[in-house]
């Protein structure tokens, strides 16, 4: 499955899909941001629709990013039926594959 884009219009629904959903907070500026973005991208072709891979520009939905005390990026947040379960930051395709599991 595609990365899906979310806003405003899409974020709360998206989140409460009964499968993990992992988002990515990122921004077109951040130089960390743009070398995760293939990874996510791996990620989403590799986990299929065994989980729903998301990313949200913080510069384009910065209420989002505030509901959930994102202060920096990336920032990925794991949720489950709406429900934040998980949160790191740079990180592997491996150890983000194992959190989707731990989250499924």
């Amino acid at each position: 499955m595609p990365v899906l884009h979310l806003d405003s219009s899409n974020f709360n629904q998206t989140i409460s899909a009964d499968k993990p959903v992992l988002v990515d907070f990122w921004a077109p500026w951040c130089g960390p941001c743009k070398m995760l973005s293939p990874t996510i991208d791996a990620l989403a072709e590799e986990v299929g629709s065994s989980a729903i891979i998301c990313k949200v520009d913080v510069d384009q939905a910065p209420e989002i990013a505030q509901q959930f005390g994102v202060n920096q990026v990336p920032t990925i947040i794991f949720f489950r039926n709406g429900q934040r379960v998980g949160v790191c930051g740079m990180t592997t395709k491996e150890e983000l594959k194992n959190m989707l599991k731990q989250f499924a």
